[in-house]
């Protein structure tokens, strides 16, 4: 079968298609046919070596971790689900490879109807993240939440499923996507010089939790903040630093439950996932030069 990886460290020019023996499902495991998966911003560190410092890797390095497809092989001790169900989900992280033709998933959801393939198979890896990130700092009713880089393909999932909890956002972006992000439910303004002063304007009686989706700002987020406990990044290695937690899927427990709930959102028109732009898998390299530009507004996915 076809599959995305990577034989050493570099730009995106080193990312490429290869043939690869097809995976099969383990016990507790499914495999689909994937019709679309998802392209993951960390994997550009990785793949440009900026994190090897604190993550050994083997090459070749099979790439994605969130896919959508039809389901092909049942694992045993599998309830709930059979050949021919159209699911969306994401891999181990030791196994990863979901760009490719066939992918094993470990945890996974019934495709809401009301997404396309494309917004499918770029889903599971936000919604984990979203949810996981939301519920280390307790999000609730009530809650006033600031999101960091909030139009990109994983801010936009944390703003809509914060919003779902009854938090007011606050989500920070270019002003060319302020009316994006007010159609998500946010409330939009610039980041960079000025943003502590623009969010208290916003929130004068102060913001219950922070999400750092950008990196880059963490001492002006701790600031608006008040406390660096209620401040989690995703995305800033300089986390420890600011006495800032920084979450990690594999590190953090992931938050699986959040693949149904984002499904039952879906189907109730509570959450979509913007698509930046869909490449064939034979066209990952530019996938990945699009990814590295920061501009891409959503998630950016791989189509079979």
């Amino acid at each position: 079968m076809r599959a995305v990886q990577f034989d050493e460290y570099g730009p995106a020019d080193v990312v490429h298609v290869a043939e690869v023996a097809e995976p099969h499902a383990g016990a507790g495991e499914i495999r689909i046919a994937v019709r679309a998966s998802g392209v993951s911003a960390g994997e550009m560190r990785i793949r440009a070596g900026e994190m090897r410092a604190m993550l050994a890797i083997e090459f070749p390095y099979r790439t994605g971790f969130d896919a959508a497809g039809v389901v092909d092989e049942v694992g045993d001790g599998v309830l709930g689900v059979q050949v021919g169900d159209e699911v969306f989900g994401y891999t181990g992280s030791a196994s990863r490879g979901a760009n490719a033709d066939f992918a094993v998933l470990v945890a996974w959801a019934a495709k809401p109807s009301a997404w396309s393939w494309e917004e499918a198979g770029g889903a599971a890896g936000g919604v984990e993240t979203a949810t996981r990130v939301l519920d280390l700092l307790g999000v609730s009713t009530g809650d006033t939440v600031l999101v960091q880089g909030a139009a990109g393909g994983t801010g936009s999932i944390v703003v809509q499923m914060a919003v779902a909890r009854g938090a007011a956002v606050i989500g920070t972006a270019r002003e060319a996507n302020h009316p994006f992000l007010a159609s998500l439910g946010a409330v939009p303004t610039t980041y960079g010089d000025g943003l502590v002063e623009r969010v208290s304007a916003l929130a004068p009686e102060g913001v219950d939790a922070v999400i750092d989706c950008a990196g880059g700002a963490l001492a002006h987020l701790v600031a608006i903040a008040g406390d660096p406990a209620r401040v989690v990044t995703i995305a800033d290695m300089t986390a420890a630093e600011h006495g800032v937690h920084m979450s990690r899927g594999g590190v953090d427990p992931l938050a699986v439950h959040g693949l149904a709930l984002a499904g039952a959102l879906a189907d109730a028109g509570e959450l979509r996932i913007p698509v930046a732009a869909a490449f064939a898998l034979t066209d990952v390299a530019d996938a990945h030069r699009l990814s590295e530009s920061r501009h891409a507004r959503g998630k950016i996915v791989l189509v079979n």
